[in-house]
Parts: structure tokens; C-alpha cells; sequence
């Protein structure tokens, strides 16, 4: 029952501040579920990358619906098809690794250094970004391209989307807090179809409790709603405090799963 609560709990706030940051929510469950290290690391990936899943297809559809959504469809859409196309190439680069390793062990620790690279990155741009110049990119290909590799790298987490794709709508693409945490949430919607799309047809589902899974996508919608109704009453200042603060908690977590999956 405290394993039900445990994930019930990280779930439903990690979804809330993911909702309102537009970093899918992933980037807390995974590293904060690793660190309890009550489940194996494919499992809580697989688990994690579900749960964004229905948190980020609530907050598209519900965004479009009352006509509020802030996604820009022509810059949003190519990179969204570029994600998933890297969602596969992600997931695929995730299932070799666990094979070249025997110890699953070792894979949890890599996914940890590399998450961790990224959120000091996105913490120390994110503190610049008012002094750094940012850029409109316009051309399809381009934006295929860097979906592919924010497709590739949220899949090969398993954190659906995460912090980098703030970082990468905001200097290529000059758009405010609001704007990309809703385009980010659409692109994140593409890349985890993909990515669960290829998990099944591959049939590398790892094993895992479904009551789990439903308890996880029902705190993951729930704390979508939330956290749409609190974005909408916050300024982006306000939003980029949270993130901030995020990214210091995320590394601190990410430098103990390292340390735990070394040792």
C-alpha cells in the first residue's frame, strides 16, 4: 500500500508543476521514483513516460478545446513530427543500452548523469536567458531536426519532454514562459505516442503492476487539470521562479541517483 501511495502522491504533483512549467511532469517522477529504488529502472520509465502521456493528451485536447491553447501550429507541428520520430529512435538507443549492460544498475546511473548535465544547463540558461539572444526559426527542416533530438532525448529518459524543451523553444523559437510550456506540452503528446507505439509493437513492455499504471494516468490527468487552472492565474514570472527552483531540487535528486547507482 505505501508503494500505491508513494506513486499515487509523486504522480499527481509531479503532473501539477509539470502542467504548469510545460515540462510534461516526467522529469520529477522518474528521478524522484529512481531514488526510492523500489521498482527497476525500465519499469519506472515505462511508468513515468505513460503517465506524461496522459497528463500532456489532457492538457492539448483541453487547451484546443476552450480555444486557449497558445500552440503555435506552424513552429509546433514540424517539431511535434520530428519527436516522434525520435521518440522511437529513443526508445530503441534505451533498449540497446539496457542490453549492452548486464547490470540494469549501470543504465539508471547514466540516465541520471545525463539528466543531470541537462538540468544544470537549462538552470544556468534559464538564469541568463534575459541577456542572451534568442532567434525566430522558420525553416522546416530545421525544426524537424530539433524535435528529433528532443524527441530522442525524452525518450531515452524517460521524462517525456523535460526542462530542455523550455530551453530550446526559448532561443530558437523566442517564445515567452506560457507559450512554450504549452508548445513544449504538444510536442512531449507527439513523442511519448511514439515512443509507447514502439514499446508495444516491439513488445518490450516490462512487467509492472497495472493498478499501478491506472493509479499513476488518473493522478497524472488530475494533476494536469490543476495545474492548467493554477498556470492560467500566474504570470510567467511567477512560473519561471517554480522552474528555477525545480531545476535546483532535480539536480540535488539526479546527484544522489547517481551516487546510489554507482554504489
Amino acid at each position: 500500500m505505501g508503494i500505491y501511495i508513494l506513486f499515487l502522491l509523486v504522480s499527481f504533483g509531479a503532473s501539477i508543476i509539470g502542467a504548469i512549467c510545460g515540462i510534461g511532469g516526467g522529469v520529477i517522477i522518474k528521478p524522484v521514483l529512481d531514488a526510492f529504488g523500489v521498482l527497476s529502472v525500465g519499469t519506472i520509465s515505462f511508468l513515468s513516460s505513460c503517465t506524461v502521456l496522459s497528463m500532456s493528451c489532457y492538457s492539448v485536447v483541453r487547451s484546443k478545446t476552450a480555444g486557449d491553447s497558445g500552440i503555435d501550429v506552424k513552429t509546433g507541428t514540424p517539431l511535434a513530427i520530428g519527436a516522434a520520430a525520435g521518440g522511437v529512435a529513443g526508445k530503441m538507443m534505451f533498449q540497446y543500452l539496457s542490453g549492452l549492460f548486464t547490470d540494469a544498475e549501470m543504465v539508471g546511473a547514466i540516465q541520471a548523469g545525463c539528466l543531470m548535465i541537462i538540468t544544470v544547463g537549462t538552470l544556468i540558461y534559464t538564469i541568463k536567458k534575459d541577456k542572451i539572444k534568442t532567434h525566430r526559426m522558420t525553416n522546416l527542416w530545421v525544426c524537424l531536426a530539433i524535435g528529433l533530438i528532443l524527441g530522442i532525448m525524452s525518450s531515452f529518459l524517460g521524462i517525456g519532454g523535460g526542462p530542455v524543451n523550455l530551453v530550446v523553444l526559448f532561443y530558437f523559437f523566442s517564445m515567452d514562459t506560457k507559450t512554450a510550456a504549452a508548445n513544449s506540452l504538444y510536442i512531449i503528446l507527439f513523442s511519448q505516442i511514439a515512443s509507447l507505439l514502439n514499446t508495444l509493437l516491439t513488445r518490450t513492455v516490462p512487467d509492472f503492476d497495472p493498478l499501478l499504471l491506472i493509479m499513476m494516468i488518473i493522478a497524472g490527468i488530475l494533476g494536469g487539470m490543476s495545474g492548467r487552472a493554477i498556470n492560467k492565474k500566474i504570470d510567467s514570472k511567477t512560473v519561471d521562479k517554480l522552474f528555477i527552483w525545480l531545476m535546483v531540487v532535480l539536480i540535488v535528486i539526479n546527484v544522489y541517483n547517481v551516487y546510489r547507482f554507482l554504489t
